[in-house]
């Protein structure tokens, strides 16, 4: 597929001209209005556009999971997700939870005003787009002024390194209000050592850190993502571990004991970022 500009309004199929590169969409066959989303030739969002509240990721099913767990039925969250793309677990809890408020960031100004047009995002103030970088707009918001942050940030398929360390961490937990949830998406190779440093690194602001995936990934038998939880508070319970367990690809969840001794060994990234002139 040759690439193009967008001819307005409305899905189109192809290669997509933005400003970091290139999107493409691609018809889902198993859904009528439904569209997966490619960034630089990586899966990055999935949008039904009859259906708002599906989760074609599984680990966003997780995601969405643990924050319906901890807040409670009829409450609205203050959400702000780290890495927009096509919003798609925006739109969902702008389903489940009706009246949540959402504060996504990209840093790709065309991007965010193709997703807009493609997917009928809802506008302000349920749904803003803020264009920058994702550190940077985490610390010019106020304290305690979200009950959840997501970390959803890739440049291909790895997470920028100053979204990683223990000054970044400090900086979400400064804008979670008490109660608050943090849940960063990890992509990780079957040794699980990054998934071991996010812990790590959490664990130097959140007294609760626990996690969830799907049983090969947690037994080291194949690449994918673990989605990492941090909390001031005790979260999950039988109810969320039912839940995670009976979805389309169940999922563990791994309470703060058994996660600590999962990263007991493993050493928090620190700031600031060392960048390695050789690019090794």
């Amino acid at each position: 597929m040759a690439a193009r500009q967008s001819q307005g309004p409305g899905p189109t199929a192809g290669v997509h001209v933005i400003d970091t590169g290139t999107a493409t969409l691609i018809p889902d066959r198993d859904r009528p209005r439904g569209w997966m989303l490619l960034v630089n030739g990586v899966e990055s969002s999935h949008a039904d556009l009859d259906d708002p509240e599906w989760l074609e990721f599984e680990y966003l099913r997780w995601t969405a999971a643990v924050i319906e767990d901890t807040f409670p039925p009829g409450s609205a969250p203050a959400v702000l997700h780290l890495g927009a793309a096509g919003c798609s677990l925006a739109r969902h809890l702008l389903v489940t939870r009706p009246g949540s408020r959402h504060l996504a960031v990209d840093i790709d100004a065309r991007l965010a005003a193709l997703v807009r047009d493609w997917f009928e995002l809802p506008r302000a103030p349920l749904l803003r787009i803020r264009i920058g970088d994702a550190r940077a707009v985490l610390e010019s918001l106020p304290d305690n002024s979200r009950d959840v942050v997501v970390r959803d940030v890739f440049a291909g398929d790895t997470t920028p390194a100053d979204l990683l360390t223990d000054g970044f961490v400090a900086q979400v937990r400064r804008v979670l209000r008490p109660g608050g949830l943090y849940l960063l998406n990890c992509a990780d190779r079957p040794s699980l050592e990054l998934t071991r440093r996010e812990v790590a690194t959490l664990a130097t602001a959140f007294g609760t850190v626990a996690l969830t995936a799907d049983p090969p990934m947690l037994k080291g038998r194949r690449r994918g993502n673990v989605v990492v939880v941090g909390s001031d508070v005790p979260v999950g319970g039988p109810a969320l571990t039912r839940q995670l367990l009976a979805g389309a690809v169940p999922a563990h969840w791994w309470p703060p004991d058994e996660v600590a001794t999962f990263a007991r060994r493993a050493e928090p990234w620190r700031d600031p970022v060392v960048v390695d002139p050789e690019g090794d």
